[in-house]
């Protein structure tokens, strides 16, 4: 905007800077000419008092030696061609110049012909030379002048602008930064309305819809925190309720365990003030981690599994619990639609700034694959939450999610998260809704 303002006031201060310079550049010219032209008619004026008094050659040199411009400069043009002095114009100009006076231009300057009457109806012309320099003398340093104030119109039309432009900018800057700020997460931001009006109006608006903005997710957070508390009666309940040994039983307790942990993070994120999005987590752990919690309900079922391509690190842009909690949505849609005894197989794929998380079964399949992508619908296989859940994970990174026919005969769904920083879009509190939503499918 700087930039562009100032471009517009040198556009503006030069037009017219030149609407008025050009014209007193032309002026200046003609007012050094004129000046030169009116001193050789005052040099020849005091040669026409010889001239009236006697049309002697001799006398007349000597008067033309007399002139401050001296016979270099002066002539006279005498009845019967002769001429006293050094002369720099044709016969025809000067027969020409025997009625009125005329200028005619010579090589390098002016000659003024003057006609002067003499006694009988005779007639002779007195010729005053002006040379160029002369013609010109102050010219270039006025042009110099107004050239100078030219520049400085312009340069001075410039800074104006420029301290303008800052004003604007600098508002414009500070409000986008604060913008920037409130959209990560930082809700205490507000800014000093500057500027024009307007940029004061709009930094005004900014300062209501940031508390407006706070407001509302502190009276979020705090519905969210009394909505969990009141989940714990229920689990309590239920940890009581369950009774008797065995796998099963020992698998229920687990997934009660696991339920109140989920209650208990909503919670602690229901307080805690909000903050930037989380930095990162390893992959391969993670997957490690939930394969080592599913393993146990799958060996219970009798379902053959596999973990591939987790031995080494893999970091990738999003928070390990919403990578955790893709896992388990996606490993719970597997043991909820498929079969009992039904295999399944966990893939880490690494690729150029991509890394891919393949889960696929040996169960019936999708008939629709691109219907189970769409939110809401869910039907036979491994289709639900789960899928709703990795799709915005994936699409927070950059990434996207794929389902298609797995090599064990099934579904298989590709989580793919970017990895090299092309998409950073808003990833906090991504999967804390979705998490509650899958509490109960």
């Amino acid at each position: 905007m700087r930039r562009s303002l100032a471009l517009v006031a040198v556009a503006v201060t030069a037009m017219v800077a030149l609407a008025f310079l050009i014209p007193l550049a032309v002026a200046v010219k003609e007012i050094a000419e004129s000046r030169a032209l009116a001193d050789a008619e005052r040099q020849a004026a005091t040669i026409v008092p010889a001239l009236v008094v006697t049309d002697d050659a001799a006398a007349l040199e000597r008067a033309l030696a007399s002139t401050p411009a001296g016979a270099a400069r002066l002539a006279v043009h005498l009845p019967g061609g002769r001429t006293v002095g050094r002369s720099r114009v044709a016969p025809a100009d000067v027969a020409s110049a025997a009625e009125s006076a005329r200028t005619v231009p010579v090589g390098r300057g002016y000659v003024l012909l003057r006609p002067v009457a003499l006694g009988g109806g005779r007639r002779a012309v007195i010729e005053a030379y002006a040379p160029e320099a002369d013609a010109r003398k102050g010219v270039s340093a006025s042009w110099a002048v107004l050239t100078g104030v030219a520049v400085t119109l312009v340069v001075g039309s410039v800074v104006v602008a420029d301290r303008l432009g800052a004003r604007v900018v600098r508002a414009a800057r500070r409000l986008g930064q604060a913008a920037a700020a409130l959209g990560a997460g930082d809700l205490t931001v507000r800014i000093v309305p500057d500027g024009p009006p307007e940029l004061v109006a709009a930094g005004r608006a900014f300062n209501t819809m940031a508390d407006q903005v706070a407001g509302l997710l502190a009276a979020e957070r705090e519905l969210a925190a009394d909505l969990s508390h009141r989940l714990r009666t229920p689990l309590t309940a239920l940890r009581l309720n369950i009774g008797g040994a065995g796998p099963e039983a020992e698998q229920r307790r687990l997934a009660v365990d696991r339920l109140e942990q989920a209650v208990d993070e909503i919670i602690e994120a229901a307080r805690r003030p909000s903050m930037p999005a989380p930095a990162g987590c390893d992959a391969a752990l993670v997957l490690r981690e939930r394969l080592a919690f599913w393993s146990a309900l799958a060996e219970d079922q009798a379902r053959p599994w596999q973990l591939v391509g987790a031995d080494e690190p893999s970091r990738v842009p999003v928070a390990a619990a919403d990578l955790g909690a893709v896992v388990d949505a996606l490993l719970g849609n597997v043991f909820r639609h498929t079969p009992q005894g039904t295999a399944f197989r966990v893939t880490l794929h690494r690729g150029s700034g991509m890394v891919g998380v393949l889960v696929a079964d040996a169960g019936p399949g999708i008939p629709d694959p691109e219907r189970a992508l769409r939110r809401g619908n869910s039907g036979a296989g491994s289709t639900g939450l789960g899928l709703d859940i990795a799709r915005r994970l994936a699409e927070s990174t950059g990434g996207g999610v794929r389902v298609e026919t797995s090599a064990l005969g099934g579904t298989g769904v590709n989580v793919w998260l970017r990895t090299d920083g092309r998409a950073a879009g808003p990833r906090r509190g991504l999967l804390r809704r979705t998490r509650a939503r899958g509490s109960r499918h």
